[in-house]
């Protein structure tokens, strides 16, 4: 479509959780630029989208839920909000919707959406993980998204291979913050200091942290006993501060609990190795160039449907470089053990250390953009072209 000088572009957005609310207001404001103004938003978000002027339809806590039982608890509600958001953007009658990430709540919107209004450009921000587990998703997306915007470099390949939506990498958001990410020199020679800096990073969610901090502990205990003393520093998200500080109290062997993301990213820059949980915490540390362990451990629930899972690993940067560089223990492999086994060799120096900072190099080459690029830049392009705006003509 062709947008008259005096038109406003209508964007209907739906973010189902903090992840999307981060990404959206960014799309919001490349949107914003890449037509002059000449675009209005309304849908569901957080915080940082309503800051850049959305409206939300409710507040985005309403449907922010994660983890099978918690869902099924929260069903009803959930339910109404799906019939109520897309009932709001048919009546809307948007020139593109956009939904963002959080696939059980934003693709049950589409397809309501999609049904009524069958000319509706539809464009998912952040592919599901259908190359990890139900496969037969790509396909069925066919019939209400128009286009997926990647934010990992191998999900194009992935969706044509398996049926699925057009799909265009547009960059993952953290490549935006390799500054914050990558050591200076003074932090760089920091780690090599004796004695070394060792992040512990259970989880940004309770069930992660209650389910991990005994068996990082016992590994935190383990590793000290083989190597010496070790500088343990463990970042906590401020709403569980309170919980991690009670579990660490029982610790032999106390990390230095620290707050907040730039304290995190901190920390991140001057640490020798990490002992992580599985999740996007892993890219960051990759990004950084900080070698790690990465461990895991769901609910009885979840491991009966880990037979479904198709990846030969569930570390992003893994699957990013297509090898398992990255060690993980999953589940009954999860053992103090064992953890403090594999960090050894990354906290003492050797070949193992070496190897996986070599790998963990590759990244930028795998990932970047052209310079002067970004993610939402690139995202907000791809959604013009499919909604056919000429911003040329705003």
């Amino acid at each position: 479509m062709s947008v008259a000088p005096d038109a406003i572009f209508h964007v209907y957005v739906v973010a189902g959780e903090h992840s999307g609310d981060q990404l959206g207001f960014k799309l919001m404001q490349a949107l914003r630029a890449a037509t002059g103004g000449h675009v209005r938003f309304s849908g569901v978000g957080g915080h940082m989208m309503e800051a850049e002027g959305l409206k939300s339809l409710f507040p985005i806590s309403d449907i922010a839920v994660m983890g099978i039982v918690p869902v099924l608890k929260r069903l009803p509600q959930v339910l109404a909000r799906i019939r109520e958001t897309a009932a709001d953007a048919i009546a809307a009658k948007p020139d593109a919707l956009v939904i963002i990430d959080s696939p059980d709540f934003t693709h049950r919107v589409a397809k309501k959406v999609r049904a009524a209004l069958r000319d509706l450009p539809v464009i998912d921000y952040v592919s599901p993980t259908v190359w990890a587990w139900r496969p037969g998703r790509a396909r069925t997306m066919r019939s209400y998204i128009d286009h997926v915007l990647a934010l990992l470099p191998f999900e194009p390949a992935a969706h044509r291979r398996l049926g699925g939506p057009a799909c265009t990498y547009v960059g993952h958001p953290l490549i935006e913050r390799l500054e914050e990410l990558r050591p200076n020199a003074a932090e760089a020679t920091a780690r090599e200091r004796s004695p070394p800096q060792v992040l512990i990073l259970p989880g940004s969610r309770r069930l992660e942290i209650e389910r991990l901090m005994d068996d990082f502990r016992a590994a935190a205990e383990l590793m000290t006993s083989a190597a010496g003393p070790i500088d343990f520093v463990l970042p906590a998200v401020d709403h569980l501060v309170d919980r991690i500080s009670a579990h660490v109290e029982t610790w032999a062997v106390k990390p230095r609990i620290v707050r907040g993301e730039a304290a995190k990213f901190e920390a991140f820059r001057s640490s020798r190795a990490a002992l992580a949980a599985s999740g996007t915490v892993t890219l960051e540390l990759a990004l950084s160039g900080v070698p790690m362990v990465v461990a895991y451990r769901v609910s009885r629930v979840e491991e009966l449907l880990r037979f479904l899972i198709k990846v030969p690993s569930i570390v992003l940067p893994n699957l990013i470089l297509g090898r398992n560089a990255i060690p993980e223990f999953i589940q009954h492999d999860c053992t103090p053990d064992a953890l403090a086994a594999a960090m050894l060799p990354l906290v003492v120096g050797g070949a193992a250390r070496d190897v996986q900072v070599a790998a963990l190099s590759r990244l930028d080459g795998l990932m970047g953009l052209p310079a002067g690029d970004t993610p939402s830049a690139r995202a907000a392009r791809v959604i013009l072209d499919v909604a056919g705006v000429d911003v040329r003509t705003i």
